[in-house]
């Protein structure tokens, strides 16, 4: 489900408008509905009313004539045309009856009943009992006798028309009395202008919404992509134009004296590790050529020994400072070949590594810092367990450079605090056995720059671990 909501500020904010709009509707038609039933049923009260109480007082002896005007005056209006086709009139009388017309299997309308009683009280009307019911026209005996008795009413099609039946029955009266309407039809229109008007209204506030939402989420947008940028690339700092309301303009003034700071501080640091690493280089060279003059050919090759694993972890410590900084862009480049000739280096020198299952895939890479992080990791694996096999697959649209070894692999709780620097899987200091330990942290380094990854797993196999996997995880794009 998660999916197929959008990601996006604009895209969320237009969803909830959206649904917001749609239920706001739909309750507004809900009472429409209701308003138009309500009209209904008072039309329908108010026609009966005008025909029963009419009907009545003839038996008094009262002109008809003056009852109706009599009943204007007192508000009670005519009610609905009795016109079941245009232009052809269709009168129906009061029927008196000493049985209730009314069927018991038929449908009885309560609200009908009920609107009926309260005009009839307010007139004054003793009603002991009323009655309401909907009838095809051909199924009335009324109309069908009536209709027998008048030829000229035969053309008129019994079955299109729907009658609507009331029935009273008067306090102290045994007699039903019983008009016949037809039954008003539901207002039409109502839900095309309901329809209409969602439209409308979803349009003009969508557009709206929209240009003042894009005013907001387009300088956000030039900051998430800024931002991004100048994760992978801290050296090439740039001022983002400050645009938006004055909440965002402040987060983009924000983002650009962080960015001037960070690459500022960025600018110092290479500075001072490259004078660190030209006052240390120096002296270290004197002292090997001093060292030469020492008597004692085993003292000269520790001390030779020491100095060159003070170089080495020097050298390791500048290139993992460095990694970011490089001016070059990426270059397309078959991993393949890369880390064949890494394979390759190591065969030179008479070391047990070989090359597994590959693929040509190509991929954009710092070359010379792709290769640096493929050569710790076979040489972490040589140096822990005698042998390396180097594999290249893609998976997911990452390519995925692979090293495994058959060596005794790394406790599980250890394996994080591997990549961290100064830290190794063998505690003596010795460099033929240890290392400085930046080696994955430096092949961890290089991988994010890339955007990558680098993740180490124990090989299993017949539930003992078989050595350690070491996964350089690249992006093809």
């Amino acid at each position: 489900m998660k999916r197929f909501l959008p990601r996006s500020l604009l895209g969320q904010v237009m969803l909830v408008l959206a649904l917001g709009l749609l239920f706001g509707q739909m309750v507004a038609a809900m009472f429409l509905y209701q308003a138009a039933e309500q009209r209904r049923e008072a039309a329908v009260a108010n026609s009966f009313a005008f025909r029963l109480i009419a009907d009545g007082p003839r038996r008094l002896g009262q002109n008809r004539q003056e009852r109706l005007a009599e009943l204007r005056e007192r508000g009670i209006p005519n009610g609905l045309p009795l016109r079941p086709r245009p232009g052809r009139p269709l009168r129906l009388g009061i029927e008196r009856t000493e049985e209730l017309p009314i069927n018991p299997d038929e449908r009885r309308f309560e609200g009908y009943e009920e609107a009926l009683k309260n005009v009839l009280d307010q007139q004054g009307m003793a009603v002991a009992e009323v009655a309401i019911t909907r009838r095809i026209a051909g199924d009335d005996p009324y109309v069908r006798e009536l209709f027998r008795q008048r030829p000229r009413l035969r053309s008129l099609e019994l079955g299109d028309i729907t009658l609507l039946l009331a029935s009273i029955r008067t306090e102290g009266e045994e007699r039903w009395i019983t008009a016949r309407l037809p039954e008003p039809q539901p207002q039409k229109g109502v839900l095309a202008t309901i329809a209409l008007q969602t439209f409308v209204i979803f349009i003009f506030l969508f557009a709206l919404l929209y240009f003042v939402l894009r005013r907001l989420t387009r300088p956000l947008a030039q900051l998430t992509s800024r931002v991004a940028d100048f994760s992978l690339q801290p050296d090439q700092a740039m001022q983002l134009e400050e645009s938006g309301p004055a909440d965002v303009r402040e987060l983009i003034a924000a983002h650009n004296a962080m960015e001037a700071r960070i690459s500022a501080l960025l600018d110092e640091k290479n500075v001072m590790l490259g004078a660190i690493g030209h006052d240390l280089k120096t002296p270290l060279a004197a002292l090997r050529v001093r060292i030469e003059s020492v008597a004692d050919a085993t003292q000269r090759e520790r001390m030779a020994q020491s100095i060159e694993d003070i170089t080495r972890t020097l050298d390791d410590i500048l290139s993992l400072a460095r990694i970011g900084r490089s001016g070059q862009l990426p270059e397309q480049l078959d991993l393949g070949s890369l880390a064949l000739s890494v394979v390759e280096e190591f065969e030179d020198l008479g070391q047990p590594v070989t090359m597994g299952e590959t693929e040509r895939i190509v991929a954009p890479v710092h070359v010379t810092w792709a290769k640096r992080a493929l050569r710790n990791l076979v040489s972490n694996a040589v140096r822990y367990a005698g042998s390396a096999e180097v594999s290249l697959t893609e998976e997911n649209g990452m390519a995925i450079l692979r090293v495994e070894d058959s060596g005794p692999g790394i406790p599980e709780e250890q394996i994080l605090d591997m990549l961290e620097p100064f830290t190794r899987g063998e505690a003596s200091r010795n460099r033929a056995t240890g290392g400085a330990g930046l080696g994955l942290t430096l092949a961890r380094a290089i991988a994010e720059q890339h955007g990558g990854s680098l993740t180490l797993t124990n090989r299993n196999e017949g539930g003992q671990i078989a050595g350690l996997r070491a996964e350089l995880r690249l992006p093809l794009a």
